[in-house]
């Protein structure tokens, strides 16, 4: 990787592989001296675009790696624009540009009340950091992930998701699919919309936890609408309208 004080690191291509239909991570080496907070974003810069993007050559991606990680990982849906098919086909050992971290959807200092993740699609990319830092760090943080997909298929990350439960005791994984008829894979948990009745199942004391939104904008403002009709504080919820939904992601 090359330092570059005025404008962040040029940081390698080292890995890529398929986490869901049409969803790649990317694995890019870790500048020395780089650190960041679970749920953080950089701005991701490609240098080499084969032809014009009309949004630019510099997309905001969340790292769904975790700090205590060796690398950088971001996860992406793939699209049909030019940035998107270039990140998806360029070659490994390609250089891009990152600056950053940028954001402030993270971790509360304080780890005494509970934590409700509640995830829509590539949204998951902030929460499978924190999760797997909390493993990681044995944080004795209390999470409940609700992580909403069309099916299984598309959901990355879906198996260490529910893996970690085993490795983070204060954890409940919480998995909704509302197309689970179109899947090809059989599904057992939660179908339908994230609801006020379904949070209520697994949640007791609807008021007590700080609640962290990530995903598409409809969806974001759908469930934070939910949330302070059922009496929850606007302080107490943190949200970010997420990533392949807006020209920057």
């Amino acid at each position: 990787m090359i330092a570059d004080e005025s404008s962040g690191y040029r940081v390698r291509l080292i890995g890529r592989e398929e986490v869901a239909y049409r969803t790649i991570a990317l694995y890019f080496e870790r500048p020395s001296g780089f650190s960041f907070l679970a749920g953080q974003f950089i701005d991701l810069t490609l240098l080499d675009l084969p032809e014009p993007d009309p949004d630019g050559p510099t997309r905001s991606l969340t790292l769904a790696s975790a700090p205590s990680e060796a690398h950088l990982m971001v996860a992406t849906r793939v699209r049909e624009t030019v940035y998107k098919r270039t990140l998806a086909s360029m070659p490994l050992h390609t250089f891009v540009q990152i600056e950053g971290p940028f954001g402030h959807l993270t971790l509360p200092e304080s780890q005494v009340r509970p934590l409700i993740f509640l995830a829509g699609g590539i949204g998951i990319t902030p929460f499978r950091s924190m999760l797997v830092e909390m493993a990681t760090l044995r944080l004795p943080y209390r999470v409940v992930l609700f992580y909403v997909n069309r099916r299984p298929e598309d959901a990355p990350f879906l198996d260490e998701l529910r893996h970690l439960q085993q490795q983070i005791p204060g954890y409940t994984f919480v998995g909704v699919m509302t197309q689970p008829d179109r899947s090809k894979s059989s599904w057992t948990g939660e179908t339908g919309h994230l609801d006020y009745a379904m949070l209520n199942r697994y949640i007791e004391g609807l008021v007590a936890p700080l609640y962290y939104l990530a995903g598409p904008p409809g969806m974001v403002r759908g469930v934070q609408t939910m949330l302070l009709k059922a009496g929850i504080r606007p302080m107490d919820i943190r949200a970010e309208e997420f990533a392949g939904y807006n020209a920057r992601r």
